[in-house]
C-alpha cells in the first residue's frame, strides 16, 4: 500500500489512541507487525504556544518509521502553523488530522468529530495544511455525527478535493462512541467514491476480521485499535496472514508477562519510574486480561510503588 510516496510493507496500521500509543507502545506495535504507526493526538495550540507537555508527545524514534503525527484543532491557520512545526522539528513522515475523536473535551471546542458537522471548515483545514508542508496530510474520521448526520462519503470527497493523501473511516458515528457494531458498509461507500487510499477502522479483533473487512469494503488497509491493547500478537497474526504464512500459537502466560515487563521497562526508560508505573497500569492489566486471578493481580499492581515489586508480582502470577 502507498500513502503518496510512503510504502507500507503490509496493509496494517496501528491506530492512534490518546493516552496510550506513546513511543514504547508504537515501537512494540511496529516490532510485532504493524506496518505504520501514528502518534497520540497532539494539540495544534499546544505546539504553537510551545507547551512542553505537548512536545513530549512528539518524541519519535527512527525505529518506528514510517510514523505519522496526529494533530487536532479547528482553526485552519493554527493547524497549518502546527503542521509546519511538526515537519520542521520531528521525524514524522506524514501528518494525520483527527476529525473523529468523540470525547466532549475535544468536540466542545469544535475539533475531532465535531468537524464532521462543518465539512467546509474541515476541507479548509486540509487545504491550508497541504499548502504549508510537503508531508502527506491524511484524515481520520467517522461515519458521521449521529444517525441523522451520516455524511462520511461527502466529507471524504471534500477533504480529497482539498488535498488529503488518504482517509481513515471508523464505521461508527460520534454518538456511538465505541459502542454497538461498526458499519463497514460506510467504509465501502467511501472507497467507491474517492480515489485516495481508504483505511478501514472498527471491530478488527482477528486476522479473519482484517481479511473480511478488505473483502467486504475493498479498503486499501486496515487500522487496528482497542483489540491490540495488551495484545500486540494481533498485529503479528494479521501481518502473517497477509503474507500467506501459517498462524502461530497464542502466547503463553509467561510470554505475555515477559512482554508486559519489557514494555514497562521501555516506559521507565522513556518517562522515569514514578510516571511510567502509573501510566502503565492499564497496559499491564490488558496484558494479563483473561488469565486466572487477573483482577487480584491488577489490584496489587495498581498499588505497587517500584519497578522491582511489579516485576515480582507479575512473575509470581505466572509461576
Amino acid at each position: 500500500m502507498q500513502i503518496r510516496d510512503i510504502t507500507l510493507a503490509a496493509p496494517l496500521i496501528a491506530a492512534p489512541l490518546a493516552g496510550i500509543t506513546d513511543l514504547p507502545c508504537r515501537l512494540i506495535a511496529r516490532e510485532y507487525g504493524a506496518a505504520y504507526v501514528v502518534s497520540e493526538m497532539v494539540s495544534s495550540k499546544g505546539l504553537i504556544y510551545d507547551q512542553a507537555k505537548t512536545w513530549e508527545l512528539l518524541a519519535l524514534d527512527p525505529r518506528e518509521q514510517p510514523v505519522a503525527v496526529q494533530l487536532f484543532g479547528n482553526d485552519p491557520h493554527e493547524m497549518a502553523q502546527a503542521a509546519a512545526l511538526v515537519a520542521e522539528k520531528t521525524l514524522a513522515c506524514a501528518i494525520d488530522i483527527n476529525m473523529g475523536c468523540p470525547t466532549p473535551k475535544i468536540t466542545k471546542n469544535g475539533a475531532g468529530s465535531a468537524l464532521m458537522l462543518e465539512p467546509a471548515l474541515a476541507a479548509e483545514i486540509v487545504r491550508q495544511m497541504v499548502a504549508a508542508v510537503s508531508l502527506p496530510i491524511t484524515v481520520k474520521t467517522r461515519k458521521g455525527w449521529d444517525d441523522e448526520h451520516v455524511n462520511a462519503v461527502d466529507f471524504a470527497l471534500g477533504v480529497e478535493q482539498a488535498g488529503a493523501a488518504a482517509i481513515t473511516i471508523h464505521g461508527r458515528t460520534r454518538e456511538q462512541f465505541y459502542s454497538g457494531q461498526a458499519d463497514w458498509g460506510i467504509i465501502a461507500a467511501v472507497k467507491k467514491a474517492v480515489r485516495i487510499p481508504v483505511i478501514g477502522n472498527g471491530d478488527i479483533a482477528s486476522a479473519e476480521d482484517a481479511h473480511r473487512m478488505i473483502e467486504q469494503t475493498n479498503c486499501d488497509a486496515v487500522m487496528v485499535g482497542r483489540a491490540a491493547l495488551g495484545n500486540p500478537w494481533l498485529y503479528r497474526d494479521i501481518a502473517r496472514s497477509f503474507a500467506g504464512l501459517v498462524p502461530l500459537p497464542a502466547p503463553s502466560g509467561q510470554e505475555r508477562v515477559a512482554l508486559a515487563l519489557r514494555h514497562l521497562e521501555m516506559a521507565v526508560a522513556h518517562k522515569g519510574e514514578y510516571r511510567a508505573l502509573r501510566e502503565m497500569r492499564p497496559h499491564l492489566a490488558w496484558y494479563c486480561r483473561g488469565l486466572p486471578n487477573a483482577a487480584r493481580l491488577r489490584q496489587q499492581v495498581n498499588t505497587a510503588e517500584s519497578l522491582q515489586l511489579v516485576k515480582e508480582l507479575l512473575w509470581a502470577f505466572v509461576n
